[in-house]
């Protein structure tokens, strides 16, 4: 290991320079490096104001491999391979609470530690789903791709959310020369973080499995309050207004969305809002379908429905069955005015998937509620879908939300593939 002894104003070039020479494997002249001793002069006279450089740390904070202590964000984008940390990697970098900045690490993720999987979309925003507010700020997230919550270690609960992950709980897998290099770039300026590879961590696993529920002591199951990210989610994230452009840039910077969406996303909110002038307005319903149908997505979807009384049907679909989702205006003859069905709305972001066929994921019978941590049980029989989720592409306040969750899907509104 090569230890450095230079002035801190010059810290950041040694530190790019070592890191260049790890990469490349070239090799400088030691007469090139100011304050030039031997090994045993520098371990014995290191002076307060010396900045001491390691190379080894340099390459694994480039590299983002595995290390103890809690790393620098990877700044991930949509795509890219990353592998999760081991379980004492996670554990370490937990509060008490099971926490790390108010974001709760699961139990039901503890079966992906050291599994690879691909970057799904950057978690850098949310849609609030408990106060209404509208959109969520949030950092150094993202979400991987097929990674669900199963429930196991919350009562069972059948939502089925896409977890968060934070970026110190994984590490990329073979990144690029010219990533490793200019991220090195990034690095030298920014105060390195210390490594306390002798720090046991402050929670024990079996304390860790504790962390999702509290339950009074002879408290019903069903009187067990439970926390998850979802819950959460307001303490972990800051408000988020609609007209803070930055966020739409970090969309498409991060691979979250192409520029396709972004184009049919801009014209439906344009027509939108000069429909409510009341001129012109079906020629700009034509312009809008017309144009949406060339890139390939929904005409304009904002109707009601008209019932009084709602109907019903039971069809009992199982997951694995192959079903079809009815037609848009099919669906629309079993709303009332408000677009619910026995008081489930079918919302603007399950139009897309009108007429498509998808498999049953699950049904959904219980989910905790967001605002109390509560078990509750859902009126009516639903179901969700294999890759049916809402793309918050017509979603007031909170366009782009990342957060992919399931559309729920009455029985009345599907029918069967033979």
């Amino acid at each position: 290991m090569v230890v450095l002894e230079i002035p801190n104003l010059l810290a950041p070039f040694h530190k790019l320079l070592a890191t260049t020479q790890s990469l490349f494997a070239i090799e400088f002249d030691a007469t090139f490096l100011p304050n030039r001793r031997n090994q045993a002069t520098l371990n014995a006279k290191i002076k307060p104001h010396a900045t001491v450089v390691h190379i080894p740390a340099i390459f694994n904070e480039v590299d983002s491999m595995p290390s103890v202590g809690v790393p620098k964000p990877l700044n991930l984008r949509a795509g890219e391979l990353v592998q999760v940390r081991s379980e004492a990697e996670i554990l370490a970098t937990l509060d008490s609470n099971g926490r790390l900045g108010a974001m709760p690490f699961m139990p039901e993720m503890l079966q992906y530690c050291g599994k690879q999987f691909r970057v799904f979309k950057r978690a850098h925003k949310s849609c609030d789903t408990i106060s209404k507010t509208g959109g969520r700020k949030m950092e150094g997230m993202v979400h991987l791709t097929d990674l669900y919550c199963d429930g196991a270690a919350h009562g069972g609960c059948q939502a089925g959310c896409l977890i968060y992950w934070k970026e110190e709980w994984l590490f990329r897998v073979n990144p690029s020369p010219f990533r490793r290099f200019f991220s090195s770039i990034k690095n030298a300026f920014q105060p390195s973080i210390e490594k306390q590879n002798s720090a046991p961590p402050v929670l024990s696993r079996e304390d860790f499995l504790l962390t999702t529920q509290i339950q009074p002591t002879g408290a019903k199951p069903e009187e067990t309050t439970y926390t998850c990210q979802v819950t959460e989610i307001l303490n972990a994230s800051k408000p988020l207004p609609w007209w803070d452009f930055r966020q739409y840039f970090e969309d498409l910077s991060s691979g979250n969305v192409s520029l396709r969406e972004v184009a049919s996303v801009l014209l439906y909110y344009l027509v939108k809002h000069t429909l409510e002038i009341k001129i012109g307005y079906r020629a700009q319903l034509w312009f809008h379908n017309r144009v949406q149908k060339l890139l390939g997505f929904t005409p304009f979807p904002f109707r009601a429905g008209t019932q009084t009384k709602t109907p019903t049907e039971d069809l009992n679909l199982q997951p694995g069955e192959l079903v079809q989702v009815k037609s848009n205006q099919e669906i629309l003859d079993t709303l009332d005015a408000r677009s619910k069905n026995k008081g489930l709305l079918f919302d603007l972001e399950e139009v897309p998937y009108c007429g498509g066929q998808y498999k049953v994921r699950n049904r959904v019978d219980r989910i905790i509620n967001e605002k109390n941590g509560k078990m509750m049980q859902l009126p009516g029989a639903s179901v969700i879908l294999h890759g049916v989720v809402c793309k918050a592409l017509y979603s007031d306040c909170r366009i782009f939300c990342p957060r992919s969750v399931f559309c729920y899907w009455r029985e009345i509104w599907l029918k069967r593939v033979d």
